[in-house]
């Protein structure tokens, strides 16, 4: 089978890639499992010095990874240089802290010792999304290295060149031969990776579906994993917020990557006595966006990612205005070639209109309003995902009551949901389960051992 990267603003193929074969992948596994236990086995300044310099490399090729990203999925050449660079800084914090983080912990008992010691649990499989397709899988890379873990990538299809470049400079970077290796396989041979006794945990970030998937396979195999699953993130805007702060990042939380990630906001909650003035405002700033190719600096909306992932928005848009919606902009797939589709905002979507209850992947926007806190709360938790909330509010108790109440992993005050190397990251319900990033991310792939000593 041969894997397609294909360019989303031109729908033409960039490149083919040979799918890895069973042999070869049973040659990763093999490598993988023999590597581990002795990287494990090194020293931690040794392994910190492998995502330093990961770091480098990452600094010096910036160009070439941001236009390979930008080829394959279409995101704007900015955006992708900021990714780099992001990378550069999560393997630059884990060599940083992971000698303090990765400690014996002492506890005070009875015996003559007792302390906590955190432990690599082997070889790791990645299962991971083209929509950031370094950033993604370097918050699991880096804290897997540093902890003394072996990574497998099994990558989106349609980002296989990332892939390989990701390979390419763990491995100039001087991790050990087998310590991190991509696999160019389908979907559809995920499953016997996870069951393989040599395999001890899985990552995902991916769909609703396909983390069932894996959790399934995972469970029945006794393995622990972590998912970072899709999101419908509320963006609420109280009537005593900075307006037009708000409506700026409104916009940029609606439209970063293209609209296409999980903590991108979607779901706009906006007090009713300012709800005129926001979607004017809002709708007006969504309008003055620049959709074209996104190799052009000044272009801020470059194509979705596959036909698939454009035709499925615009069905979630015409199925929300069919329901009673009001399309305020947008909402027509534009003529010419390549996978684009417009800035579109759409108010008052009705209960279980897509737009309202489902994760939507694009720069189209829900306008909701609201009369009372605990109704913007209760909006807020009405879908099944809980991955994040930014809340808009000059009054610090105000704002306090919404942090309390949402049912989210996170909540951003004043500010656009992001990811930090130094913060936790994840979600609940259907969002998933677990988290990435800071020390609770590291401490997901350990065995975290008790020792008791007496004397």
């Amino acid at each position: 089978m041969t894997l397609h990267s294909v360019n989303p603003a031109t729908g033409l193929v960039l490149r083919s890639y040979q799918e890895t074969d069973a042999a070869a992948v049973e040659g990763c596994l093999v490598e993988a499992a023999e590597a581990q236990p002795v990287f494990a086995a090194r020293d931690q300044g040794s392994r910190n010095a492998i995502l330093n310099r990961a770091a480098e490399l990452l600094e010096s090729r910036a160009g070439e990874y941001a236009r390979l990203m930008t080829l394959e999925m279409g995101k704007p050449i900015g955006a992708a240089e900021a990714e780099v660079a992001k990378c550069a800084r999560v393997c630059r914090w884990y060599a940083r802290h992971a000698e303090r983080l990765l400690g014996d912990e002492a506890v005070a008992t009875e015996a003559s010792e007792s302390f906590v010691r955190f432990e690599p649990l082997g070889v790791i499989l990645a299962v991971m999304p083209w929509n950031f397709p370094f950033w993604q899988v370097f918050r699991f890379a880096a804290p897997a290295i540093a902890a003394g873990n072996a990574g497998l990538l099994k990558h989106a299809s349609n980002v296989s060149g990332c892939a390989v470049a990701i390979e390419e400079v763990l491995r100039d970077a001087g991790a050990p031969r087998g310590i991190f290796q991509s696999l160019l396989i389908p979907s559809s041979r995920v499953e016997p990776l996870i069951r393989d006794p040599r395999v001890r945990a899985v990552t995902l970030t991916g769909s609703d579906p396909a983390g069932r998937a894996v959790a399934a396979a995972a469970g029945d195999s006794l393995k622990k994993t972590v998912l970072e699953l899709g999101g419908s993130d509320p963006f609420i805007v109280c009537s005593d917020a900075d307006l037009a702060r708000a409506i700026a990042t409104a916009v940029t939380a609606r439209t970063i990557n293209n609209g296409q990630s999980c903590i991108a906001a979607k779901r706009f909650l906006v007090e009713r006595s300012i709800a005129d003035e926001f979607e004017a405002g809002f709708r007006d700033a969504m309008a003055a966006l620049r959709m074209g190719d996104p190799l052009d600096r000044d272009v801020q909306i470059g194509p979705l990612a596959t036909e698939a992932i454009r035709d499925e928005l615009a069905a979630q848009v015409d199925a929300t205005i069919a329901g009673g919606g009001r399309r305020l902009l947008g909402g027509v797939i534009p003529s010419g070639p390549g996978w684009f589709y417009p800035p579109t905002v759409v108010a008052d979507p009705p209960p279980d209109t897509p737009l309202r209850v489902e994760e939507s992947f694009g720069p189209a926007a829900a306008i909701l309003r609201f009369e009372s806190d605990e109704e913007a709360v209760a909006l807020a938790n009405e879908t099944e995902f809980g991955l994040a909330a930014s809340v808009w509010s000059r009054n610090p108790e105000r704002a306090r009551r919404f942090v309390s109440e949402l049912a989210t992993g996170s909540v951003f005050v004043n500010a656009m949901v992001a990811s930090d190397p130094r913060l936790p990251f994840g979600g609940i319900k259907n969002s998933g389960y677990g988290r990435e990033l800071s020390g609770y991310g590291l401490r997901e792939f350990l065995n975290v051992k008790t020792v008791w000593v007496e004397s």
